[in-house]
């Protein structure tokens, strides 16, 4: 047994192609829109990532205007750069790239990013808005693993899933992803004792928990569907998820790729939310 691939570049063209019919009607109305990018950082795997950014921006027709902060730079500095994005009519969305400045975390500032323009659900209060059914994003990247499975046509009603990882911007709003779509979930991290065993019996396991090779082909059933979300980089700079591939392509039904795999549709996503706005769709699917 094989896994097959879960193409996140697939998904991801699809939701581009979308995203550029959107800004064609708007050009049409002579409008344009802007996507804001903060950067406090030198860090090259975030400088690398903003370069992405700019050059799918470019292939959508979204403008793409990034702020580069200087990496010493307190928090007052990154809220005042972030207050002047959110009053200015001329943009429509807003992200804060990470790392940021040592002693500033991105919870002590996400507050002053207009959540009308929280195109990555960075703001506390966006989590809580959506929850509740107002409008508004969850995070990028979490909905990027929804997207992935939807567009694979893989059934979330009445499947167990685990999600491994238990951070703000993937694993606490997937935990009410899937339940709004009735799926029964599990979230475990790096610390849970005896993880396959929280594991093994998902029909769906998420990986997210930042480490290098975490879910072996011990933590992972016969037939599952595994989603891959880790950004780890070796020491000679490759990038790798947190799914050791080798062992579970044997034993699961799919798996996502990295790269190729959410990180395509994460960026993606975060360009049709600038272009169509917080209400112009359900927030949470359907």
């Amino acid at each position: 047994m094989s896994a097959a691939v879960l193409d996140g570049r697939l998904v991801a063209s699809k939701i581009t192609e979308c995203s550029i019919s959107s800004v064609a009607e708007l050009t049409r109305n002579g409008e344009q829109r802007t996507l804001y990018i903060l950067s406090a950082t030198s860090d090259p795997s975030s400088t690398s990532y903003v370069q992405a950014l700019l050059r799918h921006g470019a292939r959508v027709g979204v403008r793409v205007n990034v702020e580069r902060l200087d990496p010493g730079s307190g928090a007052e500095e990154v809220r005042s750069a972030l207050i002047r994005a959110s009053d200015d009519p001329s943009i429509h969305g807003i992200i804060v790239q990470t790392p940021l400045p040592p002693g500033v975390d991105l919870r002590d500032v996400a507050d002053a990013i207009a959540m009308d323009k929280d195109v990555d659900g960075a703001n506390p209060h966006s989590l809580s808005n959506w929850i509740s059914g107002g409008s508004g994003f969850a995070p990028a990247t979490a909905s990027a693993v929804i997207e992935l499975l939807d567009q694979h046509g893989i059934e979330l009603e009445g499947s167990r899933v685990t999600v491994v990882g238990r951070s703000s911007v993937v694993g606490k709003p997937l935990l009410h992803l899937f339940l709004n779509r009735d799926a029964t979930v599990t979230v475990a991290h790096s610390k849970t004792r005896d993880l396959a065993a929280a594991t093994r019996g998902a029909s769906i396991v998420v990986a997210a928990a930042g480490h290098p090779g975490l879910i072996t082909g011990e933590h992972v059933g016969e037939g599952a569907v595994v989603i891959d979300v880790g950004t780890n980089f070796t020491p000679e700079g490759h990038l790798t998820g947190d799914v050791d591939t080798g062992s579970v392509a044997t034993k699961a039904a799919a798996l996502s790729p990295v790269p190729g795999g959410i990180g395509s549709v994460t960026t993606a996503l975060l360009f049709r939310n600038t272009v169509i706005g917080p209400t112009a769709r359900p927030l949470l699917p359907l």
